[in-house]
């Protein structure tokens, strides 16, 4: 019996040995599969395998691409905790870190964002000083938008969206007209969705399921004027997977739309892998108007080669706006151009270099008024792709703020009326992916800033300042004072401004404010002197230690400003200890006080060449509490400072 009793032992102990051995196995069967659906872009398959696997074994692998597939099919919520879990291992890399940092954006925690693209930045070392700033001025602004929004309306249009992606809307005949993956079954759950400009197989695909979002593939559909039923638009694109959103002419005539479809000769090259690139087609109506005609392909259209999408025509049919990642451009995908001639054909397409940044342009609008709005993930923004118009003529891209702007992507932006017209977003409370929202503009009523500019030392005007008015929202208007220091301005009410006045030889001046009534402001400008010593306050050390504290950071901020206000001015920071402990101590201590802050400034983005760092020690005492006088706390306290003065300008 107990012969028998081993025996058994033995047999269980070695089925467990057995099956133990085997999860390793098991487990990377399931991430080789899981890589595999990875690369052929089926992101939904691949994050379920890749959780899988990830209970089996906690590998940064896994992780990683847990946070970017939630990422692409636009979780962000568990973008964000996985990207926290890749940045946080041990052999995490400096991407993942970066990873983490945009997903807290697209999640509106700006402040953390702010801390971990700071901690990027540190890591990786190499970062340009424009990447940088347009990392952390995103992060400032999106607070800035948010508590001080535009006077704009946004709702959900629920009777057009589904739980799935619906985006694109425009007016057509009375209803309006959008591109939407809902399929036949709109009550299913929503897994993803986004109008990409490409989509990925690694052989011919599935023409009902988008492996991408699992959601099928998006097509047209309207809503008449006199229902609020939703159905498929009357045209059949010729294609079984994408068709984008439309663009009409005025009179409805003409329409412009984006497809992929697989072409007859598609290289899979050795990996099995295919990128299958957007087209734009257009297509006429009939003179009875209720059938379109066979789509035509555009000229420069190479879907082998890269994508052509997000058309808009105008009104007259003459000019046609599209995005494209065609080679020669700025970026991923620029706005391009081209105008049709008196035979038909359109022209070469023309790159919108005033525009396209290195990031991704996408969705142009032009409106009555001959503005081109757009969307942009390049700019400064709230996160994802944000809202911009630009007004021609030498103006800047102005991001519209929030409301209209999320910290997800907005795009889509029409306007059928002066004050109203829509957007689509895939912001946080919307019914699916992509929604669709209408927006109202308010009416805006004109208010009026001015005052006058004066030497604060004298006491008299200044003629030919410059007095410099900005929204948060990156507009710029600039002034010259007249004979007896007057500037004026015409502003809006409820708008946020910052006021600059500055002139030659002068320390700049500023301040902020929301209008409610017109305004009289006047400025006061201290000259600059060469070798006069301005205290900065507040700029305390640990003991013992130079490097820069959060406190003193904010003191330091401001010498930047100085400093990037007065491009000119070249100035010397000076460090003081007071008279306890060792002379030679002190001056060491001292010097490497002042070179911390200069470096702290210099990564502000100020050139090296502008600013030195020169410790004095207990050289410069400003009381008698030298060495062996008996001081207070409060009399040493005076001798330890922080000091700059101009040296050039």
């Amino acid at each position: 019996m107990e012969k028998r009793n081993m025996k058994r032992s033995l047999l269980i102990s070695l089925s467990v040995l057995l099956y133990m051995a085997n999860l390793p196995a098991k487990a990377q069967y399931v991430l080789n599969e899981a890589d595999e659906q990875y690369r052929l872009f089926n992101y939904i398959k691949a994050i379920d395998l890749y959780e899988q696997a990830y209970k089996k074994k906690n590998t940064l692998h896994a992780a990683e691409r847990l946070a970017q597939g939630y990422n692409f099919t636009r979780n962000y919520v568990q973008a964000e905790s996985w990207f926290a879990v890749a940045a946080n291992m041990p052999e995490s890399r400096p991407e993942h870190v970066l990873g983490y940092a945009r997903s807290l954006v697209n999640n509106s925690k700006y402040g953390e964002a702010r801390q971990q693209f700071q901690r990027y930045i540190e890591l990786k070392g190499n970062v340009s000083q424009r990447q940088k700033d347009l990392w952390l001025q995103s992060c400032d602004s999106a607070v800035k938008w948010m508590q001080y929004p535009v006077a704009v309306q946004i709702h959900n249009v629920k009777v057009l969206n589904s739980v799935q992606s619906d985006w694109g809307a425009v007016t057509f005949d009375g209803g309006v007209t959008f591109s939407s993956d809902r399929g036949n079954n709109a009550e299913d759950q929503i897994k993803g969705g986004r109008p990409f400009l490409k989509f990925d197989s690694g052989k011919r695909p599935d023409r009902t399921v988008y492996g991408w979002t699992g959601n099928q593939y998006l097509r047209l559909y309207q809503q008449l004027s006199s229902k609020d039923t939703v159905a498929l638009f009357p045209f059949h694109a010729g294609t079984n997977y994408h068709v984008g959103a439309a663009s009409f002419t005025g009179d409805g005539c003409e329409m412009y739309f984006t497809l992929t479809r697989i072409p007859e000769k598609l290289d899979y090259g050795k990996e099995r892998l295919a990128t299958v690139n957007v087209e734009t087609y257009s297509s006429k109506r009939s003179a009875e108007g209720n059938t379109w005609e066979q789509p035509r392909s555009l000229k420069f259209n190479n879907p082998n080669a890269y994508s052509v999408g997000d058309p808009m025509i105008s009104k007259d049919g003459k000019t046609l706006y599209f995005v494209s990642n065609m080679p020669g451009g700025k970026g991923g995908t620029d706005i391009y151009t081209t105008v049709k001639d008196a035979s038909g054909e359109w022209s070469a397409p023309v790159n919108l270099t005033a525009i396209n940044t290195e990031g991704n342009e996408r969705s142009p609008f032009v409106d009555e008024a001959g503005i081109l709005f757009f969307s942009s993930d390049g700019y400064a923004g709230m996160g994802g792709l944000d809202i911009f118009r630009f007004a021609g003529s030498g103006n800047t891209s102005v991001n519209l703020g929030y409301p209209v702007n999320s910290a997800q992507d907005d795009f889509a932006y029409t306007i059928n009326s002066v004050t109203k017209g829509y957007l689509s977003s895939n912001r946080t409370g919307g019914l699916g992916s992509d929604d669709i929202y209408s927006f109202t503009r308010k009416i805006i009523q004109a208010l009026s800033l001015e005052g006058k500019i004066f030497n604060k030392k004298t006491g008299l005007p200044l003629a030919s300042a410059m007095a410099t008015l900005k929204t948060r929202s990156g507009n710029i208007l600039k002034v010259q004072t007249d004979e007896s220091g007057y500037y004026s301005f015409k502003i809006e009410q409820d708008t946020l401004y910052d006021v600059i006045a500055e002139k030659t030889n002068f320390r700049s001046a500023d301040t902020s404010f929301v209008t409610k009534v017109s305004l009289v402001k006047d400025f006061y400008l201290t000259p600059i002197e060469i070798n006069k010593t301005v205290r900065l306050e507040n700029i305390y050390y640990d003991f013992d230690k130079w490097n820069i504290r959060p406190d003193a950071a904010v003191e330091l901020d401001k010498l930047v400003k100085i400093l990037k206000d007065n491009p000119t001015i070249w100035i010397e920071l000076g460090s003081h200890t007071d008279s306890r402990g060792n002379d030679a101590y002190n001056m060491a201590l001292s010097q490497k006080r002042a070179e911390s802050a200069v470096q702290y400034i210099i990564s502000r983005g100020i050139d090296t060449n502008r600013i030195t760092a020169q410790g004095y020690g207990e050289s410069q005492l400003l009381n008698q509490c030298s060495n062996g006088v008996k001081c207070s706390a409060a009399d040493h306290q005076l001798n330890r400072r922080t000091e700059f003065k101009i040296v050039k300008q």
